[in-house]
């Protein structure tokens, strides 16, 4: 009791309830006193009524109630101390997320300065390499094996590049995605000529249409669409063995991308785990791993918070139809 007590008295709002704890203490103290001292002096000083002693009697309930107000103290006291307690917690959790959100906004200032300072320089390099390749062709000279090796190498990483970074912006970001009217076509074709030189450089093919070919506007995200487009491409064009085919359609309620390829495809058990954070087959194997595993969960999970998904269905090796397709499904008018 002396314990609560003075956990009670160190914050002033329990302090009310510190002097009704002590109350009931010498309430009760004061009971336990008149029920020792009844055998002794009750006889002296009551003769007879109605057969039990006064004094004992008044104890009992001196005894009874002084426990039932330190109880009550005792409960304003926890009451009071769960309300801080609470309150604390809430302010220290509302404190980390402040936190968090300053940090999440650091990270992506951070994060678009290195972008625009490191893509600047990305871009015109891939802009002299083209324009190098250009010169060799219309010189009609025979480029050395090793020159035209280099330029598709910076061709190459140029776009691998630009993924990765697009990639770490969505783990960065934690922001609502804002739904403005869209053309899909467009973003899909920017995405497609993107990786058509990569493509050429594997003797693979890469085409894509419409249908219908006025697909007009949506309501979406197009830093979404087009995330999600390339992630997709770009899996297709590494594993593809010769074409990669891009669809964009649509039905009355949703639009649908989706991209398909003549790869190997995937076992029929890797399925079901592709879309987590982190896991490639090679983990399965328990082999070293060739890519991040990011993006394929990147993608559903922009796809989810646009109100859509993204699904997959292939047929592995050594069937003779083997192939993957992934299905982008967005709604037309936003979530």
């Amino acid at each position: 009791m002396l314990t609560d007590f003075l956990t009670a008295i160190r914050f002033p709002q329990n302090r009310l309830s510190a002097l009704i704890m002590l109350a009931g203490i010498l309430v009760a103290v004061s009971g336990l006193l008149c029920l020792f001292l009844a055998p002794f002096i009750g006889p002296a000083v009551f003769d007879n009524l109605w057969g039990v002693e006064p004094l004992g009697y008044i104890g009992g309930i001196s005894l009874f109630s002084g426990v039932a107000i330190f109880a009550g103290g005792l409960l304003a006291v926890v009451i009071g101390l769960s309300a801080r307690l609470a309150a604390e917690r809430d302010n220290r959790e509302k404190l980390q997320e402040e936190q968090g959100d300053h940090w999440r906004e650091t990270t992506l200032s951070f994060f678009n300065e290195f972008d625009h300072d490191l893509g600047r320089p990305l871009r015109r390099i891939t802009g002299r390499q083209r324009e190098l390749r250009a010169t060799l062709r219309a010189s009609g000279d025979v480029a050395d094996s090793e020159v035209m090796e280099l330029l598709d190498e910076i061709e190459r990483q140029a776009v691998n590049y630009r993924l990765m970074l697009s990639n770490i912006q969505v783990l960065v970001e934690s922001e609502p995605l804002p739904m403005t009217p869209v053309e899909p076509a467009e973003v899909v074709r920017r995405i497609v000529e993107r990786y058509i030189p990569v493509a050429l450089e594997g003797n693979k093919n890469v085409s894509w249409w419409a249908e219908p070919p006025e697909f007009g506007m949506v309501s979406s995200n197009s830093h979404a669409i087009e995330h999600i487009v390339a992630n997709l491409i770009d899996n297709a064009v590494t594993h593809a063995s010769s074409q990669v085919e891009v669809t964009l359609s649509r039905d009355a309620t949703q639009f649908y991308v989706q991209v398909w390829d003549d790869g190997p495809g995937i076992a029929a058990h890797y399925l079901d785990y592709l879309f987590e954070r982190g896991w490639t087959p090679e983990v399965g194997r328990r082999e070293e791993k060739t890519s991040s595993g990011l993006g394929l969960f990147i993608a559903r999970t922009l796809a989810r918070r646009c109100g859509g998904d993204l699904t997959v269905e292939s047929v592995a090796e050594p069937q003779a139809e083997h192939h993957t397709s992934f299905l982008l499904a967005l709604p037309m008018n936003g979530r």
